[in-house]
C-alpha cells in the first residue's frame, strides 16, 4: 500500500452551501436554538471560551446539561435519514455557539448507520471547518471511522485524507480506526504513522501516540514491534503515548 502519493482534493463548495431541504432538521433547529438559548450561562461561556483557546464562542452549557436539553429537544422526533443528518449537522455548524456543533456531534454518532459513503464529504467539511480537537476527535473515531467500517472502499479515501495538508484531516484518518480493536487495518495503522512521523504538530504526534495505544489494547506486541523496528522515527511524545499502558 502506497500512501505517500495520493493527491489532496478540494471539499466541494456545494457541502457547505447546498444544505438538503428537511422538515426534521426544520423542526429540531427551532426546538435546539430555543432551548439551548434559554439555558445559556454568560458568564460560565466565557470561561468555556478561554478553557478552549477561543475556538468559538459558548453558550455555557456543561456537557450534562447539554445532553439533557438535547433528549428533550429530539423527543418524539422520527428516525433521520442521511438527508436530514446532513441538513442538521451543515445547519448546526453554520450557528457560532459551540454547543450546536457539538450536539450535531452526538446526533451523528448515534445516527451515522442511517449514512452511506457519500456522508464523507460532509464529515470532511465538520472536520476542517472551526476545527479543534473536541469536535475533530470524536467524528474522526465515531462518525469516519463508522462510514469506513460499513463501506471499506473508503480506505482509499482516508489514504488520501493522511497527507492532507491540514492537520486536522490527516488526525482524523490516523483516529478513524481509533475504536476497530481486531478489525483494525494495521497495514494502513503503521503507514499512516510513519506517513505523519516527521510532522512538527502537536495534534499530529498526539494522535499517532493515541492510536497506537488503542491498538496497543488489542496487539500490544505488533505495537512494541513497530515502534522497535522504526526506533528513532517518532517523537518522544508519540512514543510515550503509545507504550503508556503496555510497557517498552
Amino acid at each position: 500500500m502506497n500512501v505517500t502519493g495520493a493527491g489532496t482534493p478540494e471539499v466541494p463548495a456545494s457541502v457547505a452551501d447546498s444544505v438538503p431541504a428537511s422538515v426534521l432538521a426544520d423542526t429540531v433547529l427551532e426546538r435546539l436554538t430555543a432551548t439551548y438559548g434559554a439555558a445559556a450561562d454568560p458568564e460560565r461561556a466565557a470561561t468555556m471560551r478561554a478553557y478552549m483557546k477561543d475556538v468559538a464562542p459558548y453558550l455555557g452549557l456543561t456537557t450534562p446539561a447539554r445532553r439533557a436539553l438535547s433528549r428533550t429537544v429530539l423527543a418524539g422526533t422520527p428516525r433521520p435519514d442521511e438527508a436530514d443528518c446532513t441538513a442538521i449537522a451543515l445547519r448546526c455548524w453554520a450557528l457560532p455557539e459551540r454547543e450546536y456543533q457539538y450536539f450535531a456531534v452526538d446526533y451523528l454518532r448515534r445516527h451515522v448507520t442511517h449514512c452511506t459513503s457519500g456522508f464523507l464529504p460532509v464529515a470532511r467539511h465538520l472536520v476542517s471547518t472551526v476545527p479543534w480537537w473536541d469536535t475533530v476527535d470524536a467524528l474522526a473515531a465515531h462518525v469516519v471511522g463508522g462510514l469506513v467500517a460499513a463501506d471499506p472502499k473508503l480506505k482509499t479515501d482516508m489514504d488520501v485524507w493522511i497527507v492532507d495538508e491540514d492537520l486536522w484531516v490527516a488526525r482524523t484518518a490516523l483516529l478513524h480506526q481509533l475504536r476497530y480493536k481486531e478489525r483494525t487495518d494495521t497495514d494502513r495503522l503503521f503507514a499512516y504513522c510513519l506517513r505523519q512521523s516527521g510532522h512538527p504538530d502537536f495534534f499530529i504526534r498526539k494522535a499517532i501516540g493515541w492510536c497506537l495505544r488503542e491498538y496497543a489494547k488489542t496487539d500490544p506486541e505488533a505495537v512494541r514491534g513497530f515502534l522497535a523496528r522504526e526506533k528513532g522515527r517518532f517523537a518522544p511524545l508519540s512514543v510515550r503515548e503509545a507504550l503508556k499502558n503496555v510497557g517498552p
